[in-house]
């Protein structure tokens, strides 16, 4: 059965402070325009949550807020965008001052027990330092039957072109049958899988088939 490595604490605050310091330094290489194609594969993943008019809708790594127009199109009564990095979350707040800014890492966030109908974790799930911890908190704060859609609008591949050069590690995303075991513990069920050169799209329902 696969499970996600499990790290010291120690560990998880120095790669969450070294993603603060990286990110803070190049928030703005974030900032459209985008590379071609990646606006229409962004579309994609954000119509893959399924967003309902009132929905709440949570951001995981948002960054400067690629993904919050987006989001906003389907009429949420509430967006709420976390984040490590205060100049990501500075920028997305001048950009798009409707979003509810959280300077936080996942795991931490207290937002209420299923509170949150749909969370997207877009082209972030390799940064995520404490992956049990954070899925556990998101399985708790995500509604029965809300979804979890992660995502990469350049591909699983990406990760591997950037390694590299990345002063902190970087996991790779899971395939599918490595996605069903690892996300059946947090209460999930994988209810659609994408995986195209240049996109990555994993949608779990919360008390789906796959979790029970």
């Amino acid at each position: 059965m696969s499970s996600f490595d499990e790290k010291s604490e120690d560990e998880v605050r120095r790669i969450n402070e070294l993603q603060r310091e990286v990110f803070d330094k190049i928030f703005r290489l974030f900032e459209p325009p985008l590379p071609e194609g990646v606006p229409e594969r962004l579309e994609r993943i954000v119509a893959a949550g399924g967003i309902a008019r009132g929905d709440s809708v949570l951001d995981v790594g948002s960054g400067t807020g690629v993904m919050v127009p987006l989001i906003r199109t389907y009429q949420p009564a509430h967006i709420y965008a976390c984040d490590l990095s205060q100049a990501m979350l500075g920028q997305l707040a001048r950009n798009y001052p409707y979003a509810e800014t959280i300077l936080i890492d996942v795991r931490e966030l207290e937002l209420p027990d299923g509170s949150i109908d749909v969370v997207f974790v877009n082209a972030c799930y390799p940064n995520i330092a404490d992956k049990p911890a954070a899925f556990f908190n998101i399985g708790r704060m995500i509604r029965p039957g809300g979804r979890l859609v992660i995502s990469h609008p350049l591909g699983k591949s990406f990760v591997d072109l950037i390694r590299k050069g990345t002063p902190y590690p970087l996991d790779d995303f899971p395939e599918r049958a490595e996605a069903e075991a690892l996300f059946r513990d947090f209460g999930f069920g994988i209810e659609r899988f994408v995986d195209e050169p240049e996109l990555y799209v994993l949608v779990a329902e919360k008390g789906g088939d796959a979790g029970r």
